[in-house]
């Protein structure tokens, strides 16, 4: 069985390869590593709020209720990890960050995006790749709901970039005019991370 699995693989990494999906550097992996900055956060509907803010018209503080009831979008997109693993075909459920801008309006200043999260986790994303139609909140991985150590109830979903700019239990979003670093960008990673380029860290 262990065997079949490695060989099972070895081949779809192949094959990921010559369709020029799997980055260089990049290994495929069956399972779902858990990697993350501090604990777990606890959940509780009725306190947890999605905030927008910085430079926009409409500033937005949503409820629980409020962001479950916006539309939700399916999303099939790989995931690469600067870690060196790289997932395929994962299929996302939940709100386009499109959705939420669209009801924010940024002002045309806004070029870049701090992304807010529990414990005071901080990831900078431009602006033009929050927009993008594979980048969304996650709610649901696989048809499931996503499982707390991955960011329940809901993590940015960036696809194009390396995972931790996926930030795992998203609360906001600030819209700035300058790119600013964020928490592992202000410890060495790259400011843009680009799986294809292997933008790891900076310098």
């Amino acid at each position: 069985m262990v065997f079949e699995q490695l060989t099972e693989r070895k081949q779809r990494e192949r094959e990921m390869r010559n369709a020029g999906r799997l980055p260089p550097g990049q290994s495929l992996t069956l399972k779902w590593p858990v990697l993350h900055e501090g604990d777990v956060p606890a959940f509780d509907p009725q306190t947890w709020n999605f905030r927008v803010t910085g430079l926009v018209e409409h500033a937005l503080r949503l409820t629980w209720a409020e962001f479950m009831a916006l539309p939700m979008t399916e999303v099939t997109a790989d995931m690469h990890c600067v870690t060196r693993w790289s997932r395929f075909d994962v299929r996302w459920e939940g709100v386009l960050c499109s959705e939420v801008a669209r009801r924010a309006v940024p002002k045309a200043e806004a070029k870049f995006v701090m992304v807010l999260a529990e414990q005071g986790y901080t990831s900078n994303v431009p602006l033009a790749d929050l927009m993008r139609p594979t980048s969304l909140f996650a709610l649901k991985h696989n048809g499931e709901p996503l499982p707390a150590e991955h960011g329940y109830p809901a993590r940015l979903v960036v696809p194009h970039l390396y995972a931790w700019k996926s930030v795992k239990w998203v609360r906001g979003l600030s819209f700035m005019a300058e790119d600013a670093p964020g928490f592992w960008e202000d410890n060495g990673y790259h400011m843009y991370g680009d799986p294809f380029r292997e933008q790891r860290f900076s310098g």
